[in-house]
This record gives structure tokens, C-alpha cells and sequence, in this order.
């Protein structure tokens, strides 16, 4: 990903030393909701108040929002309660008609992240503007196509740039409504530092009664904000009804999140953890060198097999040895979960290596 040059987050929201928080409902349902769940908002810390105008949706016999007609409300909303206000654009018209009614905040939504034509088209309709734009992670994992979408708005000129974390759509995923990844938004933030990141936990679960829990995950990473849908009567919401908190929860949550610095300047803290660090540094090179004896005796396995023209893989010993594993794994303390992700990592590279030597003619 290239460079790109951007304002820090408290030059274009103001906030700084906490989280910035967006909050408001999924989607603009009457004038009266949105002024009556931004009263109920107005004393919280709530940086900008948002609500969906458009919404994309998977069945078309779904609400898909009120449209250019919910505008109104939403400024109004903001103005009357000293909010400023952010809502979800999708195409080059709905930037216009935000831009028009002095909508403060954009993002793109997960599932116009994925299609670079669309993002090109916002981005167009983007130059000479100084509003802040948030770019939400695509629904499938794909980092190049995120950072790709950051990449089209900032070469239109946009500086007050960040991104959403709204979490994945991946197969078998049961816990949450999109996987949240949290390896994905650290590979993000290391190859990008600068470029401020908000989570959605709101998208990621689901589920109202999970948010506090993300929302604190993404706190004790270090994350710069957080989106949480807010309405005055979820149960009632015309859209994504389970997943949405009313404004009193939400005062909760923001109540008990607690909010962890990047770092301490104390001296005790920096000696222990310098130490610690070193003691992790010892350790990994171990773990490598382990991990390249290991390879070298799969390699042994694979001159074996081959000269006994065997198959790379055997699915029962395959299955024997991670149950083993895991067992094994757990006795010590350590998840089942992440034994058996570490494992199939470490089985996948050795069937790969395996086929390699496997496929090398022996007379070359």
C-alpha cells in the first residue's frame, strides 16, 4: 500500500486523549425517531450522530431507507442537539445530496468497499471535499481491496481519512454476524499506523447483548473509535433490529469501556516489559529453530514416501496426530482453538513441502 497523506484524527474531529464515538440508528425511520433518539444522546459523548438513509440490502421486499427525504431530519437532529452527523454514501448521487443538507461525516459501506468502480465513482464526486471519510472493511477478508478503496479517496484529495472495522463474512462462522478478525485490523494498523480506525461492534455481532465485550476488545488494542448502533426502541427498528442499543445502553457501555493508553513513560513499567520483550525474542527464535528441525524431517518423510510412491497425505494419521495435539495443547494451558489453527498451518506447509520434493525428478 502507498503512503497517504492524511490529518490526524483530532485535527478533524476534535477529539483527543478518548475515543470518538458514533452512535445513532441503523436507519432513518421518521423525523420524530431521530430527534427523539438524539435528545436522549445529547448529554452522552457522542461525537457525531449517525443514521442510515440508504440502505443496501441483501432481499429487495426489505426496508431499504427513506432516501433523500431523511436528510432533513438527520441535520436537523444534529443541529437541534449539538451533534454534528455522519451517514453511509454508496454512490456519487447520495455524496451530492449528504454534501447538500451539510451532512458533517461519510463512510462507505462493506459492501460498496468490495467493488472498486463504485469506490472510484464516490471518489470522483469526492474532490475539493473536506468532509472526513471513513472507508468500512469489504465483507470478504481481503486487505489489498480495503487499503486499494483508501487508496482511490485519498488521491482525490481527501486528508481527513479513517476506516471502519465492521468485521468479515466467513463460512462457518457461528458466534458472531461477522467474524471480527482481529488479526486483519492489526495487519491493517501495522502496515498503515497512521490512519485512524474505528470499530463497529455493532456489525460485528449481531448480537446487543456482545457489543460491551468488542467494544472493549477493540479498546485494549488501542483503536481510535467506535461506531454503536443506537435507537430509542430497538425491538422495534425497522432494520437490524437485534443488533441495536437504546441510548441509555449505550451510556452504559461508554461508562464502563475503559480506555488503555499506548504506553507508560513509567520506569519500572518500561524495565519490566524490556525484559519481558527479551525473554519473547529468546523464545521465538526457538520456536523457529524447532519449527526448521521439523521441517527437515518431513522432508526426510517425503524422500520416503517417494521412493515408495506414497501418497503426501494420509487423512488418519493427519487426524490422529491432531487430536494428539490438542489434547496435548490443552494439558498445557493453551486453547484448543489456537492449537488446532497453529497445527493446520504447520500440516499445510508440510504437505506442501512434501509435494515438492515429491515432484522433483530424482535423476536431475
Amino acid at each position: 500500500m502507498s503512503h497517504l497523506t492524511i490529518q490526524p484524527i483530532a485535527r478533524w474531529s476534535g477529539v483527543e486523549g478518548r475515543p470518538l464515538i458514533i452512535a445513532g440508528p441503523c436507519s432513518a425511520e421518521s423525523e420524530e425517531q431521530l430527534l427523539e433518539t438524539a435528545r436522549r444522546l445529547k448529554d452522552m459523548r457522542v461525537d457525531y450522530f449517525r443514521a442510515g438513509i440508504w440502505k443496501a440490502r441483501t432481499r429487495p421486499e426489505t426496508f431499504e431507507g427513506i432516501g433523500d427525504a431523511a436528510l432533513p431530519w438527520l441535520a436537523r437532529a444534529g443541529r437541534e442537539f449539538g451533534m454534528r452527523t455522519a451517514t453511509e454514501v454508496a454512490t456519487a448521487a447520495h455524496v451530492e445530496a449528504a454534501l447538500r443538507h451539510g451532512i458533517d461525516l461519510l463512510w462507505i459501506g462493506a459492501r460498496t468497499t468490495v467493488n472498486p468502480f463504485s469506490v472510484q465513482q464516490i471518489a470522483d464526486a469526492l474532490r475539493g471535499v473536506t468532509v472526513p471519510v471513513l472507508v468500512k472493511n469489504p465483507t470478504s477478508p481481503d486487505l489489498p481491496l480495503w487499503t486499494g478503496a483508501l487508496e482511490r479517496i485519498s488521491r482525490a484529495g481527501v486528508r481527513a481519512l479513517g476506516v471502519i472495522h465492521r468485521g468479515f463474512s466467513v463460512a462457518g462462522n457461528t458466534r458472531y454476524r461477522n467474524a471480527p478478525m482481529w488479526e486483519l485490523a492489526i495487519e491493517f494498523r501495522r502496515i498503515q499506523p497512521e490512519i485512524p480506525m474505528i470499530t463497529d461492534p455493532s456489525h460485528i455481532t449481531g448480537r446487543r447483548d456482545m457489543i460491551q465485550d468488542v467494544a472493549q476488545h477493540a479498546m485494549d488494542l488501542g483503536l481510535e473509535g467506535l461506531m454503536i448502533e443506537t435507537h430509542r426502541n430497538p425491538d422495534q427498528a425497522w432494520s437490524d433490529a437485534a443488533q441495536q442499543v437504546t441510548p441509555e445502553r449505550l451510556g452504559e457501555i461508554l461508562h464502563h469501556i475503559k480506555v488503555r493508553r499506548e504506553t507508560s513513560m513509567d520506569a519500572g513499567f518500561q524495565a519490566a516489559l524490556t525484559t519481558l520483550r527479551e525473554r519473547i525474542d529468546h523464545l521465538d527464535h526457538e520456536l523457529l529453530d524447532l519449527l526448521a528441525r521439523r521441517m527437515r524431517v518431513v522432508e526426510e518423510i517425503a524422500d520416503c514416501k517417494r521412493e515408495n510412491n506414497v501418497a503426501t497425505l494420509q487423512v488418519s494419521r493427519w487426524s490422529a496426530l491432531l487430536e494428539d495435539r490438542l489434547g496435548y495443547a490443552q494439558a498445557l494451558g493453551l486453547s484448543p482453538e489456537y492449537a488446532q489453527a497453529l497445527y493446520e498451518i504447520i500440516h499445510r506447509e508440510s504437505v506442501r513441502r512434501q509435494s515438492e520434493i515429491m515432484n522433483v525428478d530424482p535423476a536431475v
